[in-house]
């Protein structure tokens, strides 16, 4: 039977983390592949802009280039509007029939997948996994959730510091691949 992740998020920027977490659950799980999900427009995040949805797709290309178990499905941008995680998980399933479906969520989602639109189609569809915060607590999950945490390579750094980072003119280079903080410098995303 295929196993197949999907690790959604809005990845502005991808960065080490993100990549360290798709490596652990590769592992983990042993996923036969990995598909990064850029949101259009997170439901938790509705007075968030992100970076404009060609740069992101086009720094995970970056990130992921030459790696054959990961890859970038760009259907909720093409989509649009709000980022629906369910509708996504449904697309999959008819894709995947029978496949043991990995949806990796952050600690802080865990709790709230109740919360999430049609949670009892979501529990159904697929298993979620933590991706666990350097220093964070057990997580559990309510009911009828079911899911496991990744143990490998808690990584603290996230998106919105790396955004600071680049707004406050300081390095990148060993926070995101370098092809990634190439494109960040030369596209000036993130400076304002």
């Amino acid at each position: 039977m295929q196993s197949v992740g999907i690790y959604g998020g809005s990845f502005d920027p991808v960065h080490l983390g993100h990549l360290l977490v798709a490596q652990a659950a590769m592992e983990e799980l042993q996923l036969h592949r990995l598909f990064f999900i850029p949101a259009a427009q997170s439901p938790f995040k509705p007075d968030h802009q992100s970076a404009p949805a060609v740069a992101r797709l086009r720094f995970l290309r970056l990130a992921l280039a030459g790696n054959t178990n990961c890859e970038v499905d760009d259907q909720e941008i093409r989509r649009g509007g709000i980022s629906y995680t369910v509708d996504t998980l449904r697309g999959y399933a008819d894709r995947f029939p029978g496949a043991n479906l990995f949806y990796l969520i952050g600690a802080d989602h865990a709790a709230k997948l109740n919360e999430w639109r049609e949670p009892a189609v979501l529990a159904e569809l697929a298993e979620f996994v933590v991706v666990p915060r350097p220093g964070g607590s057990t997580t559990v999950f309510p009911p009828p959730f079911r899911g496991g945490t990744l143990r490998g390579f808690p990584f603290g750094v996230s998106s919105s510091e790396i955004r600071a980072r680049v707004k406050g003119g300081l390095p990148i280079d060993h926070l995101v691949p370098s092809a990634v903080a190439g494109a960040i410098r030369e596209s000036g995303i993130y400076r304002d």
